[in-house]
């Protein structure tokens, strides 16, 4: 059903407890909706440093893209929980705002990681890093919306093309202006 079919009730039932249980863990449905969310961030980010291990450093930009795609796929229900409105304002919620940036540095560490090396110019990571992650939540988004299809791509080449899309974000932020550390 979404997350907007969820209910405490149902959440209970479906644990096979009270109805009354859920109250004392969460204070209502957003609450057990942040705690769904901050779940995922920690599910991605372990399955990033996962695909990260054997990953050089030209490579971990693309890696970070593809597990990231690879994950909504996986994943669909909880990727519309992570990045939907039905928790309103994150910020309510620190553990799930640490949660959520803990990914999002995995990124700019990937960047940051290039350009020590020298394959991606200077610049600020956190800047480079929303290019990058537009793109290729883009790409999730589309996956789990069920789109890519319409477009030709079946399941079987979502990794491939989320790896496409990740080089083409790789190769605009290697044209990163000099010294622009802002976005305009």
């Amino acid at each position: 059903q979404g997350p907007s079919g969820i209910t405490l009730r149902e959440a209970a039932r479906r644990a096979g407890v009270t109805h009354a249980a859920p109250y004392r863990h969460f204070a209502d449905k957003e609450a057990l909706l942040a705690a769904v969310a901050e779940e995922g961030f920690e599910r991605l980010r372990s399955e990033i440093e996962l695909a990260l291990q054997n990953a050089g450093s030209r490579e971990r930009v693309e890696v970070v893209g593809v597990a990231y795609v690879r994950f909504a796929r996986h994943h669909p229900s909880q990727f519309r929980v992570m990045f939907g409105s039905e928790v309103g304002d994150k910020r309510l919620y620190p553990e799930l705002t640490h949660a959520d940036q803990a990914v999002f540095d995995l990124l700019c560490a990937a960047i940051r990681s290039a350009q020590e090396t020298g394959d991606m110019p200077p610049g600020d990571p956190a800047r480079m890093g929303m290019v990058a992650w537009s793109m290729l939540h883009g790409v999730a988004a589309l996956v789990v919306d069920g789109q890519m299809e319409r477009a030709g791509v079946r399941d079987e080449q979502v990794d491939e093309f989320a790896r496409r899309v990740a080089r083409t974000a790789i190769a605009g932020l290697r044209r990163w202006p000099a010294g622009e550390s802002r976005a305009k």
